[in-house]
């Protein structure tokens, strides 16, 4: 009799659980502000470019070399922006239904939190890497201790990532432990 009755008559949501699942979309203005900052970021990669191609003839080779890595810095912070975006707002506000698009990042379709914590430390660490690959090829400007405070967030990146990965290891060993008991 309370089976038929629950099937019946479903559970009612709580207003307070309505609230609560649709505060989710409190973070929309903040996806489409980084909309606009992936702009900002097109805008100065188009501005770096033209200075490079301005100063073609006068450029060093290092020059060029430091030029190129502050483009490539340019684009990953963009990917980077990319990811918290699409991935942020497919996991944390709503799908996004772009299944049958061709263009769909393949990562998307297996996209969780968990699995984005993990692309944005690692993206977060080839940002670094360009850092500091800029700041060895320009170390005779640059302060001794600036380097060592470059390397030092660095390790501490890579320490991060690491620790970040191997929890999320664990906690996916746990789970599928638990799934099969």
């Amino acid at each position: 009799m309370q089976d038929s009755l629950s099937i019946q008559n479903p559970p009612r949501k709580s207003l307070l659980g309505q609230i609560i699942f649709s505060s989710r979309w409190l973070q929309l203005p903040i996806y489409l502000g980084l909309i606009v900052v992936q702009g900002v970021y097109a805008w100065k990669f188009l501005a770096q470019l033209w200075e490079l191609l301005e100063g073609l003839n006068h450029l060093t080779e290092t020059d060029i070399m430091l030029a190129v890595l502050g483009l490539i810095d340019v684009v990953m912070i963009a990917n980077l922006l990319v990811m918290v975006t699409v991935g942020g707002y497919e996991t944390f506000v709503s799908r996004l239904r772009i299944d049958t698009h061709p263009d769909q990042p393949e990562w998307l379709d297996h996209v969780n939190a968990s699995v984005l914590k993990v692309k944005l430390s690692m993206a977060i660490i080839s940002i670094s890497s360009i850092h500091l690959l800029q700041t060895f090829i320009n170390a005779s400007r640059i302060d001794e201790h600036t380097i060592k405070w470059q390397l030092f967030l660095h390790l501490a990146f890579l320490l991060s990532a690491a620790a970040i990965a191997y929890t999320d290891k664990l906690l996916a060993s746990a789970t599928a432990q638990h799934q099969r008991h």
